[in-house]
């Protein structure tokens, strides 16, 4: 049996010996591998695209360009899709983290995470499978979505959602991953994979992190109830 093809992670922040640590315990994972390390948001985007990662952690305050505008670029490249972003704060009140995730970063992760969060975090935004942290991600969005620049106009309303596809959405906001969705609506994983699935498609949302914020924004969750 063929084994797996290692995660490619590119990671991006301006503190050396920050991205020495983080390259240490990448390399240390048997699953994953180290394919370059940028210093600026201008360099993060050119790894991208000549190193071919699969996932990028992006410091959000590198010079050059900012993580921000970098994951912007990264989420608008057509050579670059299906490149994930994790991008990293400082702290977990960081009110850039909805505006990167406005710009297609898929999670994000406190810098002080243990080190087998970071391994966990990354195989879990590879995969596609939830949004990180998903408290303090609820509360940020809570908190800044009164932003005026907002996704609703690109990506569609959970109007045309069916009654189940709506529920899928509400757990989705509130951080559950497909395991979890499945046993609080008696469905099968691979249904409740199916649902998400479905609903990203209805609402042309790249990943789960903007059906957390189209959830948000409509309305569908109300601030406080996570």
């Amino acid at each position: 049996m063929t084994a797996p093809m290692p995660i490619r992670v590119l990671l991006a922040d301006d503190q050396t010996l920050v991205r020495a640590s983080f390259a240490m315990l990448v390399a240390s994972a048997g699953d994953m591998e180290v394919v370059g390390e940028a210093g600026t948001g201008r360099e993060a985007v050119d790894l991208a695209r000549s190193a071919r990662a699969d996932l990028v952690v992006m410091d959000i305050r590198m010079p050059d360009l900012d993580g921000i505008q970098a994951t912007r670029l990264i989420a608008a490249d057509e050579d670059l899709v299906g490149v994930k972003v994790l991008v990293l704060t400082t702290y977990d009140t960081d009110e850039h983290i909805v505006d990167a995730l406005r710009a297609g970063a898929s999670g994000f992760l406190v810098k002080d995470i243990r080190p087998a969060e970071l391994l966990d975090a990354i195989r879990t935004v590879a995969a596609g499978d939830s949004l990180l942290s998903p408290g303090p991600t609820s509360r940020l969005i809570a908190r800044f979505l009164r932003a005026p620049d907002t996704l609703m106009s690109a990506l569609g309303g959970p109007d045309g959602l069916s009654e189940r596809e709506r529920q899928v959405l509400t757990l989705v906001a509130r951080g559950c991953n497909n395991t979890e969705i499945a046993e609080a609506l008696g469905l099968s994983p691979l249904t409740a994979k199916t649902h998400v699935s479905r609903i990203m498609g209805k609402l042309g949302a790249r990943d789960r992190a903007q059906l957390v914020i189209v959830a948000y924004e409509s309305g569908l969750v109300i601030p406080g109830t996570v």
